[in-house]
């Protein structure tokens, strides 16, 4: 009888600890789960972040050196094959608000080849000159400077062919002002355009005090577009 006892005190002990183990499988398998889900939702931000390539467009806009003027589009007129053509590839991340922007080697003797950054949420915009392999920054420039969603459409309409890729050459002069010993905190498109790499900080050249046009200066030219015309930029260091 005593036996009998025991038998069934030892069962009913039993079954406190079969529901005990089984919650706990549940909660592990919960946890993994949720593990899981944020490694999935990690990942897929971070492939999104670094991995999308958003809208890419290689395409040309021919100009003319001596017309200052912006024209209406119903004005223009096709410019004639022997006027210089501008050629780059310009990628736009939209979600982002970048614009990316690499300009080969040109046809014409005095220009440089680049990459460029424009960051619109830190308000900042980069040159890597790839013939020196410098990197330089500067303030963005929105008067000039297209918004990704403006230049996407305006590239969207050249592809289509609904706007003559035709412009005037708009110049802007800047001054090497100082060396920036860190850029990791320029952004991550920044970041991984200039690291690694002499980096330096640049003022426009209209806003330095006491800077006289007949200085020697050595400067590069970097001819690009992210607007309606193509703007010549000229980086000088005394």
């Amino acid at each position: 009888m005593n036996e009998c006892l025991l038998s069934v005190q030892d069962a009913e002990a039993a079954v406190p600890v079969h529901h005990q183990s089984r919650a706990w499988c549940w909660c592990m398998c919960l946890g993994l789960a949720l593990m899981l889900s944020g490694v999935v939702i990690g990942g897929v931000y971070l492939y999104r972040l670094y991995s999308n390539p958003g809208q890419v467009f290689v395409c040309g806009m021919r100009y003319q050196e001596e017309d200052f003027m912006i024209r209406d589009n119903d004005e223009a007129e096709l410019l004639p094959e022997d006027y210089p053509l501008l050629e780059e590839r310009v990628q736009v991340l939209e979600r982002e608000q970048v614009e990316l922007i690499n300009v080969p080697v040109p046809e014409f003797e005095d220009g440089d080849p680049a990459d460029i950054v424009h960051d619109f949420q830190r308000r900042l915009t980069a040159y890597l000159d790839l013939s020196l392999n410098k990197c330089y920054v500067i303030p963005l420039n929105t008067s000039i400077v297209m918004p990704p969603r403006d230049l996407l459409e305006l590239l969207i309409n050249i592809k289509a062919g609904t706007y003559l890729p035709q412009s005037h050459l708009l110049h802007e002069e800047m001054m090497v002002t100082e060396r920036l010993g860190h850029v990791d905190q320029l952004g991550h498109f920044i970041y991984n355009l200039c690291r690694g790499k002499d980096t330096f900080k640049l003022q426009r050249r209209d806003r330095i005090l006491g800077m006289q046009k007949r200085e020697a200066l050595n400067c590069l030219k970097i001819r690009h577009f992210e607007s309606s015309f193509v703007v010549e930029t000229k980086i000088c260091e005394a």
